[in-house]
């Protein structure tokens, strides 16, 4: 039998943040991720923002790790060369009366610890985004943009430098806790096309549980059933590159106080393309990208009250991604929202302790990955210690 000291399961972005933090402290170190490459899931498919933290309620687990890791992550990409952007952000309001929510936003990110916020008038937006259509905007300077890849392979890369262990189709299928530690049984896909796959049980003195949208099965596995992952969909749509200059950064609406999203919003990327997104919608299947995708018809109509001058040919369709809400839908639809965001779960397992579960990494989990980390070596320690 083989043995590992530390087995992390998920090689999405936490996984492999989680990963490059542990390998400096503790040998031994394995990360199991079951698609052929890192990152395939959620950690990929999103805007690739470098949020604030002015949105999370002040104390969650959310609002401290993100304000953290924003410092942490644009740190990590000026050292490390990860391509990076420090555009800033306008959240705007439509008309007057959403100026007071704008401020209501504003007192609670510098609750939170959110530095630079800045309430401007129409000219300053208009300075910074003629397109735009608004009264008042809120200004985050700290926000930014990210390679989302880029920032997983990093993380990936210096990890095995540190001496960590990394295995791709590795997918855990059970977890069996023992007097000390747990036995992870790990199915390995064959590296030829119809090869049968292998099986391999590893010994590991602790394990972390970072399989993103399929948390809660891992969790399952040790009868940890409290938390249930209902998978939101988010749709892009994207600017034609010759209607791109109506957008030049980061432009968000108000968020609905009981929305699943943050509303959709506009990116300005690294690469000079605007997205237009996400959208949210429950689905059934956690593999569910493509289903019933929302027209670009639909996609125009949601954005002219922030960008009045768009027209559905001005759109073509982008990529989507899925998001591991912990909020199940009120209606069978699963179309309308479910009330207020749910905070992070990051905790040990109540019953077997040498397990570590992270459940609901939803955004700002890219911004908040090298936070989470961090808070996730102490629970290391309180295992092996």
């Amino acid at each position: 039998m083989e043995r590992a000291n530390i087995v992390i399961i998920g090689g999405g972005v936490v996984g492999c943040a989680v990963a490059y933090e542990l390998a400096l402290l503790h040998a031994d170190v394995y990360l199991l991720e079951q698609a052929p490459k890192l990152g395939m899931g959620s950690s990929r498919r999103n805007s690739g923002v470098n949020h604030s933290g002015i949105y999370y309620e002040h104390g969650s687990l959310k609002a401290r790790l993100c304000v953290e890791g924003n410092r942490l992550t644009r740190e990590f990409c000026t050292k490390h060369g990860v391509p990076y952007r420090q555009s800033g952000k306008l959240v705007v309001a439509a008309h007057t009366n959403e100026i007071t929510k704008l401020e209501a936003l504003a007192d609670r990110g510098r609750q939170n610890g959110v530095e630079g916020l800045e309430i401007i008038d129409r000219g300053a937006i208009l300075s910074r985004e003629p397109h735009i259509a608004a009264v008042a905007a809120l200004s985050i300077p700290s926000a930014g943009i990210i390679s989302a890849e880029d920032l997983v392979k990093a993380y990936a890369r210096l990890a095995v430098d540190r001496g960590a262990h990394i295995l791709t189709h590795a997918r855990v299928t059970s977890l069996d806790p023992q007097t000390t530690g747990i036995e992870v049984t790990v199915e390995i896909a064959s590296s030829e096309k119809g090869g049968v796959p292998s099986k391999e049980t590893v010994a590991t003195n602790c394990v972390i549980n970072c399989a993103g949208l399929y948390a809660d099965d891992v969790a399952a596995m040790l009868g940890f059933t409290q938390h249930r992952i209902y998978p939101v969909r988010g749709e892009y749509a994207e600017l034609i590159r010759s209607r791109s200059d109506l957008v030049n950064g980061l432009v968000y609406p108000l968020p609905h106080p009981e929305g699943m999203s943050l509303g959709v919003h506009l990116t300005r990327t690294l690469w000079d393309t605007v997205l237009l997104g996400p959208t949210a919608r429950y689905v059934e299947e956690k593999d569910d990208y493509e289903k019933n995708r929302i027209s670009l018809e639909e996609f125009a109509e949601s954005a002219k009250t922030l960008l009045p001058e768009i027209k559905t040919e001005d759109l073509r369709l982008g990529y989507s991604g899925l998001r591991a809400k912990l909020v199940p839908p009120r209606d069978p639809s699963g179309t309308e929202p479910a009330g207020g965001p749910a905070d992070f779960v990051i905790c040990h397992d109540p019953v077997v302790s040498s397990a570590i579960h992270l459940i609901g990494i939803e955004s700002p989990g890219l911004t908040s990955a090298l936070a989470i980390a961090r808070l996730v070596s102490k629970l290391v320690d309180e295992v092996l210690n």
